[in-house]
């Protein structure tokens, strides 16, 4: 399949506010494609490359080439390039990456090109995801959606089910299991203002969680066997020796839970956050940081799927086998005080809120269900616009990403803390493009638009993390516009001190 059709495909989901008619769209694009390309396919319209990660950041697609004028990439040999850049490493790799990048888009028609700078970028995010995928495969299928979410659940992963649905349809699916050693999708939340929001959403008595400063993973034992994945199914077993300790402590034969690893300071407060992310990326296995474990779900116990069971089911099995230590801490309520005073005494040991739980939800692997909450503050900073990126896709022609500062006293000029484009609405962005065209440097003609740095534009973050990215030394987590603060000048926006003292306390929500 040529890469136009897929880029084609894209401009029109992006395009459309309807999700029948998005379904339909990527179900007739699946319907043609070849079979080898339908699980790339599905992965690209998803935002994501079956390589993760291949060493590509945003500046190096502020400028492209002249796009070729016919389309000649195909879906297999693009798929192919990214594995090539992926795989340079070493003295002369930033060239050579940045010559196959080049080599790439000098092949990309005009629209293709926008696609590939929307996927390398991370800023596919288009409509088509979990929900509109699966639909999409079950039409192009011919088979019922709800057997693709399911198959797509034991699978921990989309793609490969689309290729069993389209290549073999029900039989296909039907060979997706819940299996001990597979990861599977794990269960998401969605967000409720507070602990009355959350009790009003799921009625009756409710199950609050400690949500804490860790880091989610899976733990499957089979035996003497443990496997430990993240959150995104990387396979981390090695990485995590006390989490494997911890699983084969455990009086069970054969298990799947969900738990957090976590390293803790020795008064029992989190570590800030990139401490123990520290340990998910350091292959040797040290432990300078030793990491404590912490279950809060079961999946399969002993023979058991358990799954479609109750919350409160599960976790009395949980109960039953993990010790009370290596435990989440728990609430199980109706009562708003006791849920605020338990959601205060978690932020007060340092975490980042609680999740709210339905005391009858099964466990909706790999989807964000209703039947899980997460309730946490938001912090806000008051920062300026320092720059802003031309959007595409639905987007284009509209300035979109806008880069933050904050002001910097000593020296009266401004730190850059990351960038956004969360939270702009079509209204939003058509204020915005009007207003950065007139605060415009030099002009707008790069993808990268340079602007007086006048407007102040409130952002709520979940936390401020170092990065080496931005000269600051700090980014801030998950940043989303709020409102453009047209009251405040650019000389009362919040400072990279307040930025530095969230970083200093550690400030997750």
């Amino acid at each position: 399949m040529l890469l136009s059709a897929v880029a084609e495909a894209s401009v029109d989901v992006a395009a459309s506010s309807s999700r029948l008619a998005k379904t339909a769209r990527v179900a007739e694009l699946l319907a043609h494609a070849d079979p080898a390309d339908v699980g790339l396919v599905v992965s690209w319209l998803a935002g994501e490359l079956p390589q993760r990660q291949i060493g590509v950041g945003w500046a190096a697609l502020r400028r492209l080439p002249r796009p070729a004028d016919a389309a000649t990439l195909t879906v297999p040999g693009v798929d192919q390039a990214f594995t090539r850049i992926k795989a340079t490493t070493g003295k002369g790799s930033q060239a050579l990456r940045a010559q196959l990048l080049g080599d790439l888009f000098t092949a990309a028609t005009a629209g293709e090109q926008a696609f590939l700078r929307r996927l390398l970028s991370g800023e596919l995010r288009q409509g088509a995801l979990a929900g509109v995928m699966s639909e999409a495969v079950a039409k192009a299928a011919g088979v019922p959606a709800a057997q693709v979410r399911r198959a797509a659940m034991l699978a921990g992963e989309l793609p490969a089910v689309a290729v069993a649905a389209l290549s073999d349809g029900a039989a296909g699916l039907a060979r997706f299991a819940l299996t001990v050693g597979r990861p599977v999708g794990p269960m998401l939340a969605q967000t409720a203002t507070g602990v009355g929001d959350a009790l009003e959403k799921l009625g009756g008595d409710v199950v609050f969680e400690a949500k804490l400063d860790g880091a989610r993973v899976q733990i499957h034992r089979a035996g003497a066997e443990v496997a430990v994945y993240t959150r995104s199914l990387d396979d981390v077993t090695a990485r995590l020796p006390e989490v494997v300790d911890a699983a084969l402590a455990l009086p069970v034969t054969d298990f799947i839970a969900d738990a957090e690893a976590i390293a803790l300071r020795p008064d029992g407060r989190p570590h800030r956050f990139q401490v123990t992310a520290s340990r998910f990326g350091n292959k040797s296995g040290a432990r300078e940081h030793p990491l404590s474990v912490f279950f809060f779900d079961v999946l399969h116990h002993d023979g058991t799927d358990l799954l479609d069971r109750p919350t409160t089911d599960r976790l009395a099995v949980l109960d039953a086998v993990v010790p009370a230590g290596q435990r989440v801490d728990r609430l199980i309520t109706a009562d708003p005080e006791a849920a605020g005073r338990f959601l205060q005494t978690v932020l007060a040991a340092g975490h980042e809120g609680v999740m709210a739980k339905s005391s009858a939800a099964p466990y909706e692997a790999g989807r964000r269900g209703s039947g899980w909450l997460k309730v946490k503050p938001v912090h806000t900073l008051d920062l300026v616009v320092l720059a802003v990126e031309w959007g595409s896709g639905r987007r284009t022609g509209k300035l979109s990403n806008i880069h933050l500062g904050a002001r910097d006293p000593a020296t009266g000029g401004f730190v850059m803390l990351g960038k956004t484009f969360k939270g702009m609405t079509d209204a939003t962005l058509d204020w915005q493009t009007r207003r950065f065209t007139e605060l415009a440097v030099g002009g707008t003609d790069g993808y990268v638009v340079t602007v007086r740095p006048e407007q102040v534009v409130e952002i709520a973050f979940d936390g401020v993390q170092g990065s080496t990215r931005y000269p600051g030394g700090m980014a801030l987590r998950f940043a989303r516009v709020i409102r453009y603060r047209d009251d405040k000048r650019a000389d009362e926006a919040d400072t990279i001190d307040t930025v530095r003292a969230h970083y200093e306390r550690g400030d997750r929500p």
